[in-house]
């Protein structure tokens, strides 16, 4: 690669690192989707499932009294 060559690649990287730096003004309102793994779906689900019994146990007792 001869120097004229060298100069623009480094020249573009730095522009290329500059862009990456800005953090655009108006993100989208919309998350990134992202993948859950199966651990991450139990845990996920074992929580709800404890919150949903949480919430029964007390309307029972509230019944009760």
């Amino acid at each position: 690669m001869n120097r004229k060559q060298e100069m623009i690649k480094k020249l573009a990287k730095r522009a290329k690192a500059r862009q990456n730096k800005v953090v655009p003004a108006n993100p989208s309102n919309k998350p990134v989707e992202r993948y859950i793994s199966k651990a991450e779906r139990e845990k996920i689900a074992l929580a709800e499932a404890a919150e949903q019994t949480v919430v029964t146990e007390a309307s029972t007792e509230t019944d009760k009294d």
